[in-house]
């Protein structure tokens, strides 16, 4: 078909170019010429031998028929062979189980198997290759309505182990079936779920883009209500030349908690883009199970106490912060508050209170000593060194009764970080550990509330 020019039935095809279509096909006996059947099928095998070569195509249907079935088979094999050798492509049918032994056991030679229906018997047109077929002889003569004591002697005539390899090639070929439906099955089963695996990625990488804006949205004006309320602070000092170095450390500081907060929050996206936090239980989001109307909350995006007003939906809640009323998740709320931590607060921040009094003024001294400082730097440290110096440093904040300290260990590996929050929960001091908002550094960071 193809080097007569005609369409292929195929998809895609790539076929040798030949010299020679050499066929024996179909009943060539003559009476005058004192042929056979048998006698035509050898006169015509004997002239396409001779003529077979690499660039042949050999075409021979039923080979060995027309004699003694031992014979004839012994003759197929033969033939087979010799084509093999000559290095011609042959194509040839038979019904002989010596012959569709030799293609399986032979380099080069390749069983094949014209499927049929089961039941009807009728092609249904399938090429199975590598498998040999089933000869259906006597199930063709009962469906085209032979007598049926014949076909019952015929069975009871045939062979245990002709009717046994029968029936193992009939089921080779119907496990075959149910393989390649399995097969078709399990390749749709792969490719919908590469689709939903892509989909989730694609809606994971929205949310998180989305989530990423707003937090640096609600950063950004954390920073700027940050510096205003330092500023203020410096301002009310009366003292000139304290308020002067107070300011140049206030805008130090200012500088300083920018650049940490910005390298915090970028060092945490990527942390939970790669899986980086993953097994840190301290790392991992708390959210508050219980919320009700009425409860004073902080919320993680801007470190701000706000009073719930109700529960609009699950999970979602509206809150009043002084006149202005929102809308937060849970995963936004930190905690709940209680009247006596609020008080606590309060009384962390003396400057604000006192800023608060009439006819108070307030001067800062220049004495601060390391014992009053609220955080502790641990960064660039070995896990044993950090670990000493934590102790020491727990020791003073504990006898100066401060309420919280910061311990910044950076992110890194998160070794040092890991090593740091171990020595903590075990230490007579220290009453909870939470990692720090996002506004006090993030996973780079520990909040530690001190025993009182």
């Amino acid at each position: 078909m193809a080097q007569a020019s005609l369409p292929i039935p195929a998809t895609a095809a790539s076929f040798p170019v030949f010299t020679a279509f050499l066929a024996d096909i179909g009943d060539a006996q003559s009476i005058e010429a004192d042929l056979s059947t048998f006698s035509a099928h050898i006169t015509n095998l004997d002239r396409l031998s001779r003529l077979a070569g690499p660039s042949s195509l050999v075409l021979l249907d039923e080979l060995g028929s027309s004699t003694d079935p031992e014979e004839g088979s012994a003759l197929a094999v033969a033939i087979a062979s010799h084509f093999l050798v000559a290095g011609a492509w042959s194509f040839i049918s038979t019904h002989h189980t010596s012959l569709k032994v030799y293609a399986a056991n032979t380099p080069g030679v390749l069983n094949a198997a014209a499927g049929v229906d089961e039941i009807t018997l009728a092609p249904n047109y399938q090429l199975r290759l590598g498998v040999p077929g089933a000869s259906a002889g006597i199930q063709t003569a009962e469906r085209l309505g032979l007598n049926a004591g014949i076909v019952a002697a015929a069975r009871r005539r045939l062979g245990s182990q002709q009717v046994d390899l029968a029936r193992f090639l009939d089921r080779l070929h119907n496990e075959l079936t149910q393989l390649e439906e399995d097969r078709k099955a399990a390749r749709a089963e792969q490719h919908a779920l590469n689709q939903e695996r892509a989909r989730l990625a694609r809606e994971g990488d929205v949310e998180l883009r989305k989530r990423t804006r707003d937090l640096e949205t609600k950063l950004a004006s954390l920073l700027k209500d940050f510096e205003f309320q330092m500023r203020e602070t410096v301002r009310a000092i009366e003292d000139r030349a304290a308020q002067q170095k107070l300011s140049k450390e206030a805008e130090r500081r200012i500088l300083r908690l920018r650049r940490e907060f910005q390298e915090s929050f970028n060092q945490t996206v990527v942390a939970h883009r790669t899986g980086a936090d993953q097994g840190d239980l301290n790392a991992q989001p708390h959210v508050v199970k219980h919320v009700a109307a009425g409860d004073q909350v902080r919320l993680k995006s801007i470190n701000k106490v706000a009073v719930v007003q109700r529960e609009v939906e699950k999970d979602l809640f509206e809150v009043a912060l002084g006149p202005i009323k929102m809308r937060v998740k849970r995963d936004d709320i930190a905690e709940v508050v209680r009247a006596a931590e609020l008080q606590t607060t309060e009384r962390a921040d003396p400057l604000a209170a006192a800023r608060q009094q009439k006819n108070v003024h307030v001067t800062v001294t220049s004495a601060s000593t390391d014992d009053m400082r609220m955080e502790i730097n641990l960064i660039g440290r070995t896990v044993d060194e950090a670990t000493g110096e934590l102790e020491k440093y727990l020791d003073r904040a504990f006898l100066a009764g401060l309420p919280r300290v910061r311990v910044i260990h950076g992110h890194g590996a998160g070794i040092l970080r890991r090593g740091v929050r171990e020595f903590l929960k075990g230490h007579p001091h220290v009453a909870t550990i939470t990692e720090a908002p996002q506004n006090e550094g993030g996973q780079g960071a520990t909040l530690v509330e001190l025993r009182q």
